[in-house]
């Protein structure tokens, strides 16, 4: 089975997370500045079967999309276009910076480390893609 990457792209940083090749859990991986995110993924494609891609898509409480999406969507156009064989899953990115803020504390990170933003990128990655996951068990235990 092919592996799943989270993204959570953002204006100067893009956290990314990553499944076990069973698509049971999420990790962080790596996080990585804008400009260098293609070339890390053209790499990483190489040396690893991705089946999809699931990207935080940024929500307001009213179910809107926010003010990110003027740059997420030309981001995710580009994604399409340049890797057409993987699959792409929008995941509402609501408050995964706080829960990975609390991640963080729970786990017992110092507080010079949690102000790490690359290390709340991946976390917040692996936030995202840990729900989608999680959502897609939900929906196949339904069907049943």
């Amino acid at each position: 089975m092919a592996r799943i990457l989270g993204i959570d792209y953002g204006k100067k940083r893009v956290g990314i997370a990553v499944t076990d090749p069973m698509q049971i859990f999420a990790s962080p991986l790596k996080t990585v500045n804008v400009q260098d995110f293609e070339a890390f993924l053209n790499e990483y494609l190489l040396s690893e079967k991705v089946e999809a891609f699931v990207i935080g898509y940024p929500v307001q409480l009213n179910n809107k999309p926010s003010e990110s999406v003027k740059y997420i969507d030309p981001f995710i156009a580009r994604l399409r276009k340049k890797f057409p064989q993987q699959q792409l899953h929008l995941v509402d990115e609501r408050f995964t910076t706080s829960i990975a803020k609390q991640t963080m504390i729970d786990g017992g990170m110092k507080k010079k480390d949690r102000q790490n933003r690359m290390i709340a990128d991946m976390i917040s990655a692996s936030i995202i893609l840990q729900s989608f996951l999680d959502n897609r068990t939900m929906m196949k235990d339904k069907k049943l």
